[in-house]
């Protein structure tokens, strides 16, 4: 690879000599090119910064050089702000000193900023950073604000304060020369930010977040409904403070945000209302002030939070334009309820709500009590940004790799609402049912008379599991797809569907750490094949520290590589799972970029150890949040960790691939694992 790249900056530059040599020093004038000529010579001289930088064959001073000369080239063109931020912000992170570290940290964000006031195509690596250098440096000066009177005066907390204002005026400058709903792409990153204590970040912030609510407020009170209903003041406080600037801004969404919130606080109820062993309730006798709400002639208009009203789409050829209607689709808003509540049985007790909206169509959802949903919403935005990147490569595209997603709205700490999605069903349910048609069905009792006990050695839970286990159940999958996908062709595009998807999401929930991956969490959908997994909230390796550690990075138990056919993990699976891990490894600035803020997020509780300390003001400040998220970037960078401890070098996409792969079929790690996860199955 680095042999190709020299050999492809020899013939840039040997191409840029030739076809421009009026440019012949870095101080040249680009007057006497066209305009076509201009962008071809600031394209051709990117993709030499950028593969000199890959191979790192000049100092970083040329290479700032270098990316300025684009800069100079195409002062009107996204890419060469963007690239040339992305290389101050690489410097940032060697850079120790102070006043340095202040002066890299406004460049970074002024290119960041004035990248996206021409364009959106790299919005979700841009703005996150760009804001989350703005929190994080005034987080700093709010640190050492409160400090000795000696530190005050010091130089360094000087140029410290000097750079966050300059910065502050930045960030608010944007708000007038970028069209706003480039804001609400990143809106669950500043609303995590709203405790924040230090008045240069928190006004600006509280007026635009107010903003965003003004000029979108059905996608905006949704995602802010959990924080306003926090059970920590500060935030709840805050909340209410950009509520009421916004009312300041609109006065008639003062009704639209009381009756949005009484609407949720009745859906709340419904939640947690205690039914005993019903399976059905009926609206207008066990909810009828939810009915009375709705029925209301002055009822505000209310949308539907479905995954696609929420998410923001942004224009074609990525050219950011105020007048661009970032939803372009007519809202469907909640006209009523269906009088009948599916209760379910599981141990939560979710209800399945069924919505009647404005376009004549019902939409079931889901409220889910005794839950924190507040992980699964924002893994499931995680989730949206991948599909993203994976629908922009070519390889990906090909092969239809995506991520099933669906809406996770919370409501306030433990309910909230799931969007329904039909067909699917759980792989411990069709297991089951084929093990019992084939007269193969092992009863609860008999599994638990089975299983090792407590103090059971190693090799004595691994023959167990050999020789207890695998007889009772052999793999039976392959026959679900026969038996629902009867037409060879729909069987056929059913199990590619299958392996494409279940790789996608084991290389996700590898690189995020999600675990809790039994039987009832992944779901299949009988009308494609799909995979879909559900209750996302065991993320950043929490697995590993349960009472039964989990031992394997996603779940590629006997069943479920029996059901990819006859090469099994080998050819379909293998290769989504290498094309999904090169693009996140490529993108791994961008998806860090999102993942980083999740460490101050008081919408992803890390944990409540010592480790965790809530500030005054109700800011997070979380170090475990820092390991977890420098575990990930670790993951994404290629390097493997055997019980904590990092081992040596980066690994390839195919090498890191192979030993995930190996670590979840392997029957030593699979016998360890709790008996309720059912590896056996």
């Amino acid at each position: 690879m680095l042999g190709e790249k020299e050999q492809a900056i020899y013939c840039l530059q040997k191409g840029i000599s030739e076809h421009f040599p009026s440019i012949q020093t870095k101080k040249s004038s680009s007057l006497n090119l066209s305009t076509d000529d201009q962008l071809i010579c600031a394209k051709a001289k990117l993709l030499l910064a950028i593969y000199s930088e890959e191979s790192s064959i000049v100092d970083s001073g040329s290479l700032i050089e270098m990316y300025k000369e684009v800069v100079n080239l195409q002062p009107d063109w996204e890419a060469s702000h963007f690239h040339l931020a992305k290389y101050y912000d690489k410097i940032l992170n060697t850079t120790e000193i102070p006043d340095a570290k202040a002066e890299i940290m406004a460049k970074v964000v002024k290119n960041f900023g004035t990248s996206l006031k021409h364009g959106c195509k790299n919005v979700y690596h841009s703005l996150p950073r760009l804001l989350d250098i703005w929190f994080d440096l005034g987080t700093l000066q709010g640190v050492d604000g409160n400090g000795s009177s000696s530190k005050k005066l010091s130089g360094s907390w000087k140029s410290t304060a000097a750079c966050l204002e300059r910065i502050s005026n930045m960030v608010q400058e944007l708000y007038g020369s970028v069209p706003l709903y480039l804001f609400l792409t990143a809106f669950p990153q500043l609303i995590s930010r709203i405790c924040h204590s230090h008045s240069s970040v928190s006004g600006p912030l509280q007026k635009l977040i107010s903003r965003l609510l003004v000029s979108y407020p059905q996608q905006s009170m949704w995602m802010m409904m959990a924080v306003s209903k926090s059970s920590y003041p500060t935030r709840s406080k805050r909340c209410k403070q950009i509520f009421q600037e916004a009312i300041l801004l609109n006065p008639g969404l003062g009704k639209y945000i009381n009756d949005t919130t009484r609407l949720a606080d009745k859906l709340i109820d419904l939640s947690n209302k205690n039914v005993g062993d019903t399976n059905r309730l009926s609206i207008s006798e066990n909810f009828s002030s939810l009915l009375k709400l709705i029925d209301d002639r002055n009822f505000s208009q209310v949308m539907l939070p479905l995954q696609t009203q929420m998410i923001v789409t942004l224009p074609n050829g990525y050219v950011s334009s105020f007048d661009y209607n970032a939803f372009p689709f007519t809202p469907v808003f909640i006209q009523g309820f269906e009088d009948t509540v599916e209760v379910f049985p599981s141990l939560q007790k979710p209800k399945k709500l069924i919505v009647k909206g404005s376009d004549g169509k019902l939409y079931p959802i889901m409220c889910k009590p005794k839950d924190d949903l507040r992980k699964d919403c924002r893994l499931m935005e995680f989730n949206n940004l991948v599909n993203r990147y994976l629908k922009i490569d070519p390889e990906a595209r090909r092969r239809q790799l995506y991520i099933r997603t669906y809406a996770v709205v919370p409501l306030n700490e433990e309910c909230g609402l799931i969007e329904w999605v039909p067909n699917l069903h759980g792989l411990r349910l069709i297991l089951s049912k084929l093990y019992r048609l084939k007269g193969l069905f092992v009863t609860g009792r008999e599994i638990r008379a089975m299983m090792p006990s407590k103090t059971a050695t190693f090799e004595e839970k691994l023959n167990i599991f050999k020789t207890k286990f695998l007889p009772r159940f052999p793999p039976v999958f392959h026959e679900w797809f026969k038996i629902i996908f009867p037409d060879p062709t729909a069987w056929y595009h059913a199990r590619l569907a299958y392996a494409r998807t279940t790789a996608v999401m084991s290389m996700v929930g590898y690189i995020v750490g999600l675990g809790d991956r039994h039987g009832e969490n992944i779901l299949f959908d009988s009308s494609c094949g799909d995979s879909v997994h559900v209750d996302l909230n065991c993320l950043f390796n929490k697995g590993e520290t349960m009472e039964y550690p989990e031992c394997v990075p996603f779940r590629l138990t006997h069943n479920m590589v029996d059901a990819m056919g006859p090469t099994g993990y080998e050819g379909a699976f293998r290769k989504a799972c290498e094309v999904t891990m090169r693009v996140m490894r490529s993108r791994t600035d961008a998806l860090m970029s999102v993942l980083r803020p999740f460490v101050h997020d008081p919408l992803v509780e890390w944990s409540r150890s010592k480790h965790s300390k809530a500030q005054h003001d109700g800011e997070i400040i979380n170090e475990q949040g820092l390991t977890h998220v420098k575990d990930i970037e670790l993951r994404l960078n290629g390097i493997i960790k055997y019980k904590n401890k990092q081992q040596g070098l980066p690994l390839s996409i195919e090498g890191q691939v192979n030993h995930l792969i190996q670590e979840a079929v392997d029957i030593r790690n699979l016998s360890q694992m709790y008996i309720g996860w059912a590896a056996y199955m």
